[in-house]
């Protein structure tokens, strides 16, 4: 019978990567100083996710996929996407700022790459004081001056840029022209897509001393140059209740502080669920009896066939609640 499923982190070691991973969310990056991104859960070729706890541990997630189907991921989501699991999970830790960058929509990636595009979503699990966030283009800025302004590498004259908090959450569309600041930690959820077009990155070069590459002529092409007033979404959290902070058609999380025993329901949803542990230690019960511990910084995939659990926190405990409706 399917139980909830543990992956072997994948880490990916940045040029502007720190040690946050380690030191605040437990992950055993074996001592390496710039580790950027940990992958909790993904189904993008060649970095395919080992199931690491239980009869299946060491088989990837397209493997359980393929044999157990709608009962892992849902009737509707197999239907959809098949073997290929259509949500990213990652951490990342940026210790200096990442390149200003875009993704394409699912039309654009679909013509250049036979791939998905990536609407993403941020939440901030610790920022510094003065850390920043490059969120979209100011308003009146269409083609025409984006071009003159990487004409001229006056790029930062045309962008916004937020201060996040702790707890912040932020939605970014494809197509956003944004970037991670120095100093921030969090959880990104976004599509099954590596896809990214490197609009500036300061002039850094990479471990044979050459500049990094630019991507800007696909860049300009899938830029929404649509002016947004604001990326950040309000949530105002309550103990023991969800509070819904993202519904799009790729996928709708929630975040659950909690400090006692709480039930959740999935018979009517049709779809697998993730959770992803940002403070606590807690308990999920599931199949009457059996029980599964889950600790700061692991990410869980609940089967869709599990459709009645609880959860008994140790700890006060907050996660991100992850499904596609």
């Amino acid at each position: 019978m399917l139980y909830p499923l543990k992956f072997k982190p994948i880490f990916k070691e940045k040029i502007w990567g720190g040690n946050n991973l380690n030191t605040l969310l437990n992950k055993d990056t074996n001592n390496i100083d710039n580790v950027g991104e940990s992958w909790e859960l993904s189904a993008v070729q060649d970095n395919l996710s080992i199931i690491s706890n239980g009869f299946l541990a060491d088989n990837n997630i397209q493997e359980v996929i393929e044999i157990y189907m709608g009962e892992l991921v849902g009737d509707h989501v197999y239907e959809k996407f098949g073997i290929e699991f259509p949500i990213l999970f990652k951490f990342i830790d940026a210790r200096e700022k990442l390149s200003i960058q875009v993704h394409p929509d699912n039309n654009f990636a679909k013509e250049k790459h036979h791939a998905y595009g990536k609407t993403e979503m941020w939440y901030i699990i610790s920022a510094k004081e003065r850390s920043e966030l490059v969120l979209g283009l100011k308003e009146g800025v269409e083609k025409k001056e984006f071009l003159q302004a990487l004409e001229n590498n006056q790029i930062e004259s045309i962008i916004n840029f937020s201060n996040p908090k702790n707890d912040d959450v932020y939605f970014i569309p494809a197509g956003t022209v944004h970037s991670i600041g120095s100093g921030i930690l969090l959880a990104e959820i976004q599509q099954t897509s590596d896809i990214s077009y490197r609009i500036h990155d300061y002039n850094r070069t990479d471990d044979n001393g050459e500049l990094r590459d630019l991507h800007n002529d696909l860049a300009k092409d899938s830029i929404n140059y649509k002016f947004e007033k604001t990326y950040k979404v309000n949530h105002k959290d309550q103990d023991n209740i969800p509070s819904r902070i993202t519904k799009c058609e790729f996928f709708t999380s929630q975040i659950i502080s909690f400090d006692k025993e709480i039930e959740r329901d999935y018979y009517n949803l049709d779809s697998f669920v993730v959770y992803m542990c940002l403070e606590g230690d807690f308990y999920i019960n599931y199949n009457n009896g059996e029980s599964l511990n889950v600790k700061k910084g692991e990410t869980v995939l609940i089967p869709a066939v599990l459709d009645f659990i609880t959860l008994y926190p140790s700890v006060k405990s907050r996660i991100i609640e992850t499904y596609i409706e």
